[in-house]
């Protein structure tokens, strides 16, 4: 959607709260030229009244000018505009001063008309004045000091201006009520503005903590996972070396044994990877939940996972990954909502997330054209989908981001296994929970591509020779070396 709605739904929280920020305090520039400037006609004569009415549009002009760079200054994004606030304070003075003078005071004898005009100009100019400087601050104690600087101020230069006592102190009592309201307001909303950007930082880092945390399991399970069986393997190669040099024919056995733990590893790392040692499809909608919510994003799950084949779990549970990751690292989402539901022969898993711009994402699935999507990350999904017979669809409308994924069920799912050889209760090859099972999704020869395949030995199922722990390799080294 292009227009000032796709321009105003393409910026995120905190640069909505920025524009509507600047735009008010632009608003206050009209408003004081509409509510200071506009009364002066009828009330003097018109060459007095264009004269007055120009100098508000110019000090109205200069708090705007002030407000931009200060608000600039707020948010970082450059230096205190020192020069342009000391430029403020003195052009506020002169106009309110100038003002009165223009009105007839002190000259000669004002009448009502004059009299109002010449007060609620001094008044005007003076607050709106005060009110912008209140952004080029973040001294609560300065901002109190000029409010009651320029009431005093005020009370004692409109008495030399012709006001009488009275109307002084009425002067120096608006200046004061004025004043402080615009200044509160200048106050609250560069607050407002900067509690918004923490606040989103806050929900960034979040985000990023959580990623971190993943990270860190992932790096303990392949620490797990290669430090052992590497410790093994480097015993084994050791006693293999040694058998060799006396000619000993175990060391045929012990090379044997390093090639299956090479295999295990392999087939370990990769189940690591594609996190087939989780692949439980309620656990990773907990964990997307969890996810979710310590990012400040509302979550609601409903359905459940009970009985679905393990296949199917395991593609639905990618599906569920990918989709919290674009959640967190695409777009300002408030809320996500994750659909299960079985109808029939077919389960649609549905990812809904508010705080995206439409036309983000297009319809995926596995014989598709391009099917790109943004990212790799829809791809990957339409690929692993594809493996067992599943669609993919992606888009925006309306501001929310949806996306759903249907697969569909085999004709037994009593045992939540899929069709073929080889399942079984596991998560590893063989047992129908990835793409290594015996569905034919995925040739059993990926796990073991070298010569070991060739030799007919199931990585899965492991060779013939027993497993031997690392406390007792050096044992068999001693042993051997005798």
């Amino acid at each position: 959607m292009t227009g000032p709605a796709g321009w105003w739904r393409g910026k995120n929280t905190p640069a909505k709260v920025e524009t509507y920020t600047r735009w008010s305090f632009h608003f206050f520039t009209v408003l004081e030229a509409v509510a200071i400037g506009l009364p002066v006609f009828g009330q003097v004569s018109p060459a007095r009244s264009w004269s007055l009415f120009l100098l508000v549009c110019a000090h109205s002009v200069l708090c705007g000018v002030a407000a931009s760079r200060a608000l600039d200054w707020a948010r970082g994004t450059r230096e205190q505009p020192r020069r342009t606030l000391l430029t403020l304070v003195v052009g506020t003075a002169v106009i309110a001063v100038l003002g009165v003078v223009l009105s007839g005071s002190p000259w000669r004898p004002v009448d009502d008309g004059e009299f109002l005009v010449a007060s609620s100009l001094f008044v005007g100019v003076t607050s709106f004045g005060t009110g912008t400087l209140a952004l080029g601050t973040r001294d609560k104690r300065r901002m109190a000091y000029a409010v009651l600087g320029a009431a005093v101020g005020g009370g004692a230069v409109s008495l030399p201006l012709g006001f009488s006592g009275p109307a002084a102190l009425i002067t120096a009592v608006l200046i004061l009520l004025t004043a402080g309201f615009l200044t509160f307001t200048a106050a609250f909303s560069v607050w407002l503005l900067n509690a918004v950007f923490e606040l989103d930082e806050a929900r960034e880092t979040r985000a990023r903590l959580a990623v971190a945390e993943e990270r860190l399991r992932f790096g303990r399970d392949l620490h797990d996972v290669m430090g052992r069986n590497l410790a093994v393997i480097a015993l084994k190669s050791e006693l293999a070396v040694q058998l060799a040099r006396r000619g000993r024919s175990e060391a045929v056995d012990q090379m044997t044994e390093v090639q299956r733990i090479a295999r295990e590893s392999q087939r370990e790392v990769r189940e690591v990877v594609r996190g087939y040692r989780d692949a439980d499809l309620t656990t990773e909608l907990a964990g997307a939940q969890g996810v979710l919510t310590a990012a400040g994003i509302e979550c609601a799950i409903t359905g459940t996972a009970t009985g679905l084949p393990a296949p199917v779990q395991s593609a639905l549970g990618w599906v569920v990954r990918e989709a919290t990751t674009n959640v967190l690292r695409h777009g300002d989402p408030g809320r996500c909502a994750l659909s299960l539901r079985v109808n029939g022969e077919r389960v649609t898993l549905t990812v809904e997330n508010d705080g995206v711009p439409d036309g983000a994402g297009q319809t995926l699935s596995p014989a598709g054209g391009s099917g790109q999507g943004r990212g790799s990350g829809l791809a990957g999904l339409r690929e692993r989908l594809g493996e067992v017979d599943g669609v993919l669809r992606a888009g925006a409308s309306g501001g929310v981001f949806r996306l759903t994924a249907e697969i569909p069920l085999p004709c037994s799912t009593a045992d939540g296994r899929a069709a073929g050889p080889g399942t079984g209760a596991g998560a590893g090859p063989g047992t129908g929970a990835g793409p290594e099972t015996g569905t034919g999704a995925v040739p059993r020869t990926e796990v073991g591509a070298g010569p070991e395949a060739e030799a007919g030995v199931d990585p899965g199922r492991g060779g013939a020779a027993p497993w031997v722990s690392p406390s007792s390799v050096p044992r068999q080294v001693r042993e051997a070396t005798s």
